[in-house]
């Protein structure tokens, strides 16, 4: 097997049957959403284990090439960026191991959910667009499709009927609403369930959110 990612391990009751696996952002690491979980008030009868990996150390383009945690390279700024491919490619197969670590100890893809915000939201796509495994759904966070070509149709997905949930920031500067929208309307012309919502925020998580985070969680795992 090979080495898993580093990752924040938090369990909000005993004998989890259920996993959020939730990616961090740019320059951020697995402690970034940890304090999320009590946030959730999630109900009792619920037993989650939150997975918050640590993305690599590698050097950032866009930052003058400093080392910092990151899913992949950004070579620029613009809407119509050149994609790090590879390094997007290695993060998924490093988020396909820890699905497979979770099925391992006894949790069934069907009750993971993929959670990824920014940098993290990209990986959570693409996983969820390219595993072999029927996930729970996935909570797409002020993020993007960096790679319009891997994302087949529905019918021709393992995950093309489960819920794709996008929440974004009307006010975000670093990932423009109008990239999250692209992410819509590709989604679903090839025929997935999405719902999306916005919210008067930058490039954040804010009360509200939580709020129906909280909720869809419960709902898509009681």
């Amino acid at each position: 097997m090979a080495n898993l990612l580093p990752s924040v391990v938090v369990e909000n009751n005993g004998q989890p049957d259920a996993a959020v696996i939730w990616l961090h952002g740019l320059g951020s690491d697995g402690h970034d959403f940890e304090s999320l979980v009590p946030a959730l008030t999630l109900p009792e009868n619920l037993s989650i284990r939150f997975v918050f990996p640590h993305a690599p150390i590698r050097p950032v383009t866009v930052n003058g090439g400093m080392e910092m945690r990151a899913w992949y390279d950004i070579y620029e700024m613009n809407i119509e960026r050149k994609v790090d491919s590879a390094n997007i490619l290695e993060s998924c197969e490093s988020i396909e191991a820890l699905i497979e670590d979770q099925i391992r100890q006894g949790i069934s893809a069907e009750r993971i959910i993929l959670a990824g915000f920014s940098q993290g939201g990209v990986i959570a796509y693409q996983t969820a667009l390219t595993t072999k495994h029927k996930l729970a759904g996935v909570l797409a966070l002020s993020t993007y499709l960096a790679d319009e070509s891997v994302v087949p149709d529905a019918s021709d997905c393992v995950n093309g009927e489960i819920p794709f949930v996008i929440h974004h920031g009307s006010l975000d500067p670093v990932v423009p609403p109008v990239l999250a929208e692209k992410a819509r309307s590709v989604l679903a012309a090839k025929g997935f369930t999405i719902s999306s919502k916005d919210y008067e925020m930058p490039h954040s998580v804010c009360p509200e959110q939580v709020g129906d985070i909280s909720r869809w969680v419960t709902e898509n795992l009681a």
